[in-house]
């Protein structure tokens, strides 16, 4: 078993990452833990759900399943509302755990109800796609969704243990596979170079979910995640370089509609788009820009973005981005492959991107 150690001024936790781990979860359970909640969906509910009870049932303790509908759109208050239901009809206490089964949007809404519920409660990451092993259980961003922009409701608030289980990886559709490699090879773009010609030399191992490579995918991309939560847990700083791609994958999926595409897949072509503007503004070459296109299409995600409504939407579906300031559009920006920026950009040179990379045929 491979364990990372995350530390942040609001608290320190391990990240466990083995075959079989489903079957460990009450390790990670407090032990004056009163009740348990089973946060999951249907899908993963009928792969894992009863493993997962029979693993904490060792707990002693009381315990509820709540299986929200599946997919991006479902991310908001009002599913949310569906949990708070259930922990205030059994009068759940504050030393409740919530255990978040599932991919970022079980993620994301575990930790933001147990962030809110009677102002604090614990919870597990125990996710099951390969995007949230490598990205989002990680570092304690909590969130749901809301018309008017992506992750925009919500609060830092740290798991007490995440636990990933490699072997759930074998039940994912391949395309989860590939939204989970674009988080992971940002990794390598924003700060190792080394890591990023890693996946370049094993990518057909990784699309193929090579046991030993996907497990060394993990482990680095969360000592990755882990080094800058701990030198910025909130955002303030360092932590920004971690949206690359993000600003425009968000529009992408706002403008479509969440759960059109993948957030993995919108992070992917936000990549490309990313690289062509860091052409434009910091003189990436051109050569680097293609690798990433190389790269981004490799594991299997789109490298050309929507037209959607045309650049009047784009522009205003990113200054909704959180990394925006008084309403100027802040971009994560590669120097070179391995040292990321955040910085604004000329309207201009954004057009041009996306007169480069959105595809006429892609509408709306």
């Amino acid at each position: 078993m491979s364990i990372v150690k995350v530390n942040t001024p609001s608290g320190n936790y391990p990240i466990h990452i083995a075959p079989g781990r489903l079957d460990k979860l009450a390790e990670s359970v407090p032990s004056d833990a009163t009740a348990l909640v089973v946060l999951t969906n249907p899908t993963i509910d009928g792969l894992y759900g009863e493993r997962v009870r029979a693993a904490l049932a060792s707990c002693n303790l009381p315990m509820e399943t709540v299986s929200l509908p599946d997919g991006e759109s479902y991310k908001t208050l009002d599913t949310l509302n569906q949990v708070f239901d259930v922990m205030l009809g059994r009068q759940y206490d504050r030393r409740a755990v919530i255990v978040a089964l599932g991919g970022g949007v079980i993620g994301d809404m575990a930790g933001f109800a147990a962030a809110v519920y009677m102002r604090g409660i614990r919870f597990i990451q125990v996710p099951t796609t390969l995007l949230a092993q490598v990205d989002s259980s990680v570092g304690g961003k909590t969130a749901v969704n809301h018309p008017l922009g992506k992750n925009m409701l919500g609060a830092f608030h740290q798991p007490v243990a995440v636990e990933i289980d490699t072997d759930v990886l074998n039940t994912l559709p391949q395309r989860e596979i590939s939204a989970g490699l674009a988080e992971v090879i940002k990794y390598g773009l924003i700060m190792d170079a080394p890591f990023f010609e890693w996946c370049e030399r094993n990518v057909e191992g990784l699309v193929a979910r090579d046991p030993e490579l996907l497990a060394e995918a993990i482990r680095k991309s969360c000592q990755f995640k882990a080094e800058v939560v701990g030198e910025d847990e909130k955002e303030s700083g360092k932590r920004a370089i971690l949206n690359l791609g993000h600003t425009f994958g968000h529009a992408i999926e706002a403008g479509l509609g969440y759960g059109r595409w993948l957030h993995g897949e919108a992070v992917g072509c936000g990549m490309v788009m990313a690289a062509e503007l860091s052409h434009r503004v910091c003189g990436l070459p051109l050569s680097d820009v293609q690798r990433v296109r190389d790269l981004v299409q490799a594991i299997g995600c789109p490298t050309r973005a929507p037209v959607l409504q045309g650049p009047s939407q784009w522009f205003d579906l990113m200054r909704g981005d959180k990394k925006a300031q008084a309403g100027k559009i802040k971009y994560v920006l590669l120097k070179e492959i391995g040292n990321a920026i955040v910085s604004a950009a000329d309207s201009r040179l954004v057009e041009e991107v996306l007169e480069v990379c959105c595809d006429p045929g892609l509408v709306t």
